[in-house]
């Protein structure tokens, strides 16, 4: 099966791994933002009663918020340090979420059809192969089921913002967290998604406010944005 990781990204992440739900550590802005990012998918995929799967979950910040709002969740990523952390902080929280180390390809053969909803956040910035990732959340989502996305533009401002400023000058992340060339045009996202029978709903932007330390949705896809997808209800069976 084609594995479609990149070792050093793996690496990156496994090695900090441990801090994945410490507020004020590395990962501080995925916790700054994952009440956005959960008000977003529930507003365009109310999650009560849905079987879900959340592609690159990581430590589970999303996956478990998912989960409190009443969706069968299972979680799925490639670093073997952020599923064994995901897998203890359900020993905290008491949460239900089947967690497996296993990539989106491999997943789509054993699942077809299987979900109502797949998200797949800040993780298609990530792969060598982001239009597969795609071709496989197709995959995995019944027929009416739905797809959301989010990643990073690619553009000058996008560059100067998340890497620049959010990297090296307000420090947000640590540096070297992401690649400019593996940033992902909105064309570009919605091109795979259309070629692998998605249908566009909806699109939003993420947007952070510097002087007060905000983050916000609203138009402008031009650094961090949301996709929104459907798979329709006619779409055969994979």
């Amino acid at each position: 099966m084609h594995a479609n990781l990149d070792s050093n990204e793996i690496a990156k992440f496994d090695a900090i791994a441990a801090r994945w739900w410490d507020p004020e550590g590395e990962f501080r802005p995925l916790h700054a933002i994952n009440p956005l990012r959960l008000g977003y998918v529930d507003s365009r995929a109310p999650l009560k009663g849905r079987r879900v799967l959340d592609i690159g979950c990581g430590g589970g910040l999303l996956t478990e918020g998912m989960a409190e709002r009443g969706a069968k969740v299972t979680g799925i990523d490639l670093s073997e340090g952020a599923i064994k952390v995901a897998k203890l902080h359900l020993k905290e929280s008491g949460r239900q979420v089947d967690y497996r180390l296993v990539n989106a390809e491999a997943m789509a053969a054993e699942m077809p059809g299987a979900f109502d909803l797949v998200t797949c956040l800040e993780m298609l910035e990530h792969v060598p192969d982001p239009a597969s990732i795609v071709a496989a959340c197709s995959t995995l989502v019944r027929p009416g089921g739905q797809v959301i996305f989010s990643t990073l533009n690619r553009n000058p401002k996008a560059f100067a913002l998340a890497i620049l400023g959010g990297e090296y000058l307000l420090r947000l992340i640590p540096a070297g967290t992401h690649e400019y060339a593996k940033f992902i045009r909105p064309s570009e996202l919605e091109a795979w998604a259309r070629a692998a029978g998605l249908q566009h709903r909806h699109s939003t932007g993420m947007h952070y406010n510097p002087l007060t330390r905000h983050y916000r949705l609203g138009p402008g896809l031009d650094v961090n944005y949301f996709m929104h997808f459907t798979r329709p209800e006619d779409a055969r069976a994979p």
